[in-house]
């Protein structure tokens, strides 16, 4: 995954933008080309359009107001410090504590892993699922790779990782838990997947919010149900569809057919 050249800033006409994008297409058809422009000039206009006070009510949603900002973190482009400045001027304490939080929480997880660097790839913690490591597949499953496992809203959240580079952190969550939690795959073959493709692909960050999933870094699995997504997806999904049935039940209900050795 690349980012556009920095000269494309985010105020390029979108059709100059899908004329390059097929361009470069051309020259590396194997290698997919986000529609995100790089570059500092893009990174400086995107900072100033954060709206943390909105954040703070629909961070959770889909479309909800996430900065979309992460790449350009990952990269360098712009400082944790850099946000929480700019937030704070924006928003002010009260209003922007929400997304400050999320700030101390990537703080954190790069912490954590400077001390202990193990956690990279082994389990902090054994899984609270029931199961033992050992019945968890070490390798991705090939239709997972490649967004074809029939169900039809993770396909939907796979492409978009696939030809965008980026998901919003809730979807990251739903592809994490479905890999781990409905397929037994180990999260070190999910965490390993998503770094391949996310353009904010951030080691400490992305495997140890592979662990929170797994529960191997957490307290218990988290899992989702299917009128969690229709809810936080406000129709970006297509949730309607008869493949979703796996998910179509209560929260006791999913766990008793995930983890039955609890």
């Amino acid at each position: 995954m690349r980012f556009l050249p920095t000269e494309f800033s985010a105020a390029t006409a979108p059709t100059e933008i899908r004329a390059l994008v097929a361009q470069l297409s051309g020259l590396s058809p194997d290698e997919p080309i986000s529609v995100l422009p790089g570059g500092q000039e893009a990174a400086q206009v995107a900072l100033a359009k954060i709206q943390p006070q909105l954040y703070r009510h629909d961070r959770n949603f889909l479309d909800g107001h996430v900065t979309r900002l992460s790449p350009y973190v990952r990269h360098g482009l712009v400082s944790p410090q850099q946000l929480m400045q700019q937030a704070l001027q924006v928003a002010g304490v009260e209003a922007g504590e929400r997304f400050i939080q999320q700030l101390a929480w990537r703080d954190y997880f790069h912490l954590y892993l400077a001390q202990f660097p193990q956690a990279a790839w082994q389990d902090v913690e054994p899984y609270k699922t029931g199961w033992l490591a050992a019945d968890y597949a070490q390798d991705l499953p090939a239709d997972i790779a490649a967004a074809s496992t029939g169900v039809r809203l993770i396909d939907q959240l796979i492409c978009e990782l696939l030809q965008q580079g980026w998901l919003h952190n809730h979807a990251r969550l739903y592809l994490a838990a479905y890999v781990v939690h409905w397929r037994r795959v180990r999260w070190q073959a999910g965490a390993q997947w998503f770094l391949q493709h996310l353009l904010d692909g951030d080691l400490a960050s992305n495997n140890l919010s592979w662990q929170w999933v797994a529960s191997t870094f957490s307290a218990k699995p988290y899992i989702f149900n299917l009128e969690n997504v229709e809810k936080f997806s406000r129709g970006r999904l297509d949730c309607a569809h008869p493949s979703n049935a796996i998910f179509d039940d209560d929260y006791d209900a999913l766990q008793a057919k995930l983890f039955p050795n609890l």
